[in-house]
């Protein structure tokens, strides 16, 4: 599968590629998909995503892979770069009948090598709690799809609970959920808790604590995703009307948003230590925004389609403070702020207040992250201090060790960002603009909190524990709410002369907001324009995992191949077993 390419330039697909850290490679032997191999026809489809849990058993090899592929959903041993994956023994395979799969979630809280809590998002609206390691179905949420009937779109536990999990709807609802509550038997009936800017949060009104506990409804379209910050405090939204929303998930306020060049955004990731966040959407860009000061910091064009998934890569993200009480960033430290934990709650905001409130700058601050997209495209991308810290000269940028000039020229010159699709892309010869102030048309609470969580949550938590009996998912008509989003507005093929069209077709689509050229959706030339470190194209049809691990990174695209590509020097580990197994039995 991956030399297919007939040799033509524009088909062929990379099989490795270097940075500065060195070598990565595709490590054939260690695809995992289907076990039959066939290539999955998904046209139609949602997406394959991929979900990694590590059960911390004794055997060294704890790390278990969970996918899905059309109406399937398989459960693995991920062997990674050590040895080879055996595809004829999935640990647990389930098929569905009337609605597919959409998204996963493992509690890596309670995870054991005897149990794990898995939750899957569907087509048509239903969450189920599976233990794919006893095989056993325990709980089905919004069976009735009296909550909402609409797509799944992300499921993800609360980072720091054994029991709560929050559920994006394509209606543009998010659901927060207690595993031990039992949804109703009626349509549940709400009562405004708060209100603000494009956004509203309900709790549920009834006379026993069921589910949902909240309701939130955000901006306008779908809601496509949603990540924690590594501490767990704040939660970021994407929207299919182009914002970013970032919100403290306690108290329910709105911290800060975002807008879109144009078109929806698809997907959002935190940096490791929670100050950063990057998204990517239907405009083909990287946006990078920055949470202490609620503005874009960078843009990053490399892809020729939408971005379908953006990640930070914190084994290679380094940061070195001329302090030594400040943040070391020693990967042990990035691992930590990624084991979400209640009790870290105020150690990434109080980094950053110091950050803030002293001159101090660091020595060197690199953050890597990537980026895969409907192009078949990855991305690696650097984020390095003269980004990050605009009031210094920008006229000797370096965003990768290739010194592109991936930042606005210095004053008096005209430079081109040579693109990759071989266009230019003219930045005018200005000099790089102040910060941008924060934005005055949104409310903004203080980035600390009081400490103390809702009381509406404390009470949700706190309440009886109701039984609920285990059914099973009824056929049902799959419902597409998929929307046929047309290309012609690419950011691939922006040349210096389309620009101005293109701001005009984005001031029409956008003018009753009037975001285009505020703090909230800034020009591209009011702000630095990253080139990708590297851009490959590594599989045939659409990509939509990418996931940074240890020893390797890993990839999956819409045919249900998911790819690990070994990271410098990992990969000899697998060298010496080069016998693959090739199962072509199916399994029962």
């Amino acid at each position: 599968m991956a030399t297919e390419g007939g040799g033509k330039e524009m088909n062929e697909i990379k099989t490795q590629f270097t940075t500065r850290e060195g070598l990565y490679k595709l490590l054939p032997h260690s695809e995992y998909s289907r076990p039959n191999r066939v290539p999955f026809n998904s046209q139609g489809s949602n997406p394959v995503r991929v979900s990694f849990v590590n059960l911390n058993d004794q055997s060294g090899n704890g790390d278990r892979l969970c996918f899905n592929v059309g109406r399937e959903l398989y459960f693995y041993i991920y062997k990674g770069v050590r040895k080879a994956a055996d595809l004829s023994k999935p640990i647990d395979k389930r098929i569905y009948k009337g609605t597919q799969p959409t998204c996963h979630d493992f509690n890596h809280l309670t995870a054991t090598a005897e149990s794990v809590s898995l939750l899957v998002g569907f087509s048509a609206g239903q969450v189920q709690l599976i233990d794919p390691i006893k095989k056993e179905t325990s709980k089905l949420f919004n069976e009735e799809r009296l909550i909402d009937k609409s797509r799944v779109t992300c499921v993800k536990w609360v980072p720091g609970s054994e029991s709560l999990f929050l559920v994006a709807h394509s209606s543009g609802n998010m659901y927060l959920y207690n595993v031990e509550h039992t949804c109703g038997t009626t349509a549940p009936h709400y009562q405004l808790l708060k209100q603000g800017e494009s956004f509203a949060v309900h709790t549920c009104k009834s006379k026993s604590t069921r589910n949902p506990l909240l309701k939130w409804t955000v901006g306008e379209g779908a809601l496509n995703e949603f990540a924690f910050s590594p501490d767990g405090k704040f939660l970021a939204c994407v929207s299919q009307d182009g914002f970013l929303r970032v919100f403290n998930f306690d108290s329910v306020e709105l911290h800060g948003t975002m807008k879109s060049y144009f078109g929806g955004l698809l997907c959002v990731c935190w940096s490791p230590d929670g100050k950063y966040i990057v998204t990517g959407g239907e405009d083909d860009l990287v946006t990078v925004w920055s949470f202490v000061d609620c503005r874009v910091i960078a843009r990053g064009h490399g892809h020729k389609s939408w971005v379908s998934v953006v990640a930070f890569d914190p084994y290679t993200t380094s940061v070195e403070e001329s302090d030594p009480m400040e943040f070391s960033g020693s990967d042990e430290d990035f691992q930590d702020l990624l084991h979400f934990g209640r009790d870290r709650a105020n150690s990434t905001q109080s980094r950053l207040s110091k950050r803030n409130s002293t001159d101090s700058r660091p020595v060197s601050v690199t953050y890597r992250f990537g980026s895969v997209g409907q192009d078949t495209q990855l991305c690696l991308w650097d984020l390095t201090e003269d980004i990050l810290f605009p009031h210094q000269p920008l006229s000797r940028a370096r965003t990768h060790t290739n010194v592109m000039n991936a930042t606005s020229p210095p004053a008096g010159s005209g430079g081109t960002n040579p693109g990759s699709n071989g266009n230019s892309i003219t930045m005018p010869g200005n000099s790089v603009p102040p910060p941008l102030p924060r934005s005055n048309s949104l409310p903004h609470s203080a980035v600390s909190n009081a400490g103390s969580k809702s009381s509406v949550l404390d009470g949700a938590i706190a309440s009886g524990v109701s039984k609920f009996a285990t059914l099973s998912l009824h056929d049902r008509k799959e419902r597409h709410h998929d929307k046929d989003h047309k290309r012609n507005h690419s950011m691939g093929h922006i040349s210096s002369k389309s620009s101005d069209k293109l701001n005009l077709v984005t001031k029409t689509k956008t003018d009753p907001a009037k975001t285009l050229g505020t703090s909230l959706c800034p020009r591209m030339e009011d702000v630095p324009l990253l080139e990708p470190l590297i851009c490959k194209k590594i599989a045939h049809e659409r990509l939509t995992v990418l996931i940074f691990l240890e020893d390797c990174i890993v990839t999956a695209c819409q045919e249900g191949f998911i790819c690990t590509w070994a990271r410098p020097g990992k990969v000899g580990l697998l060298s010496s077993q080069n016998q693959a197994n090739s199962p072509s039995g199916t399994v029962v």
